[in-house]
């Protein structure tokens, strides 16, 4: 019963932590209804080397949106949104760590799932993220490239902040509009 996944999931976090490394689950944004982004503040350099977020079903209540990532390094009293600050696919600027691009919402357009990584966060150099998370543009089509393809179908991403400072929180956000549904889940990936 409740009592047994309490023990099961007390025994997996010591054993994560004890006998080395490990994903270990920090928190959830829960079903998101029509909110403005998605902030998440629970990281702890202590415990965590590296971050993993995973998007279930994330769409944008405006069509064709690209979804970002913004980085703070006061803990989320402010968020990094300067065009510039981030680049991706060499030296292409942005306003936020790219997570996926024209993230479709129309009619049987189900948005973005997948899993987003932030590495060394804590670290006072740049910060560096991937992404690899497939997504629906239009009602048929799926949409998952190696990096070299151009356009809407690159969705596997490699993003730096060119900021050397550490990363203590990040914001989710599509570049226009709210999002309109779904849930992203962040874990932390243990260091010891």
């Amino acid at each position: 019963g409740t009592n047994r996944k309490a023990t099961m999931s007390r025994l997996a976090t010591y054993m994560g932590t004890k006998i080395g490394g490990g994903m270990e689950f920090i928190s959830s944004s829960g079903a998101i209804s029509n909110a403005a982004n998605v902030s998440f503040t629970g990281f702890d350099a202590s415990k965590y080397d590296h971050y993993q977020f995973m998007f279930q079903h994330v769409i944008p209540a405006t069509d064709a949106q690209d979804l970002l990532a913004h980085a703070s390094t006061d803990g989320g009293s402010s968020y990094d949104t300067t065009n510039g600050n981030y680049h991706n696919n060499g030296a292409t600027d942005r306003a936020g760590f790219m997570v996926a691009g024209l993230v479709g919402s129309d009619t049987n357009e189900y948005g973005i799932s997948g899993e987003f990584k932030l590495l060394a966060p804590h670290n006072t150099g740049y910060t560096y993220a991937t992404t690899f998370a497939p997504l629906m543009t239009d009602a048929t089509n799926i949409k998952m490239a190696d990096p070299g393809e151009t356009g809407s179908s690159n969705n596997i991403f490699a993003t730096v902040h060119m900021v050397a400072a550490d990363v203590d929180a990040i914001q989710f956000k599509f570049t226009s509009g709210n999002i309109e549904s779904g849930e992203i889940t962040m874990f932390g990936i243990v260091n010891s």
